[in-house]
């Protein structure tokens, strides 16, 4: 299955990218295993979306939890909580 993914404000910051598309293994089939997948990369990706920082999450651009499934051709991202303008 094939998503794309959206960094948004401090997180984008953080690890250097506003957008990219990744093929997700088999067995990552939910929003939050998406974020501990991309944690797993280690370095600015754990730093900027590790589970103990409060980061907001949507798929399809709608505001969603952890356990939201994803969908092949889906767009996820991840944002802080409070974006300025």
């Amino acid at each position: 299955m094939k998503i794309t993914l959206r960094y948004f404000a401090s997180v984008r910051e953080q690890v250097g990218t506003a957008q990219e598309s990744l093929e997700l293994p088999e067995g990552v089939a939910s929003v939050g295993a998406v974020r501990e997948l991309l944690v797993a990369r280690g370095g600015a990706w754990a730093e900027a979306l590790g589970l103990a920082r409060p980061v907001r999450m949507a798929h399809q651009q709608v505001m969603c939890g952890p356990d939201t499934a994803v969908s092949d051709g889906a767009e996820v991202a991840f944002f802080p909580p409070v974006t300025g303008g």
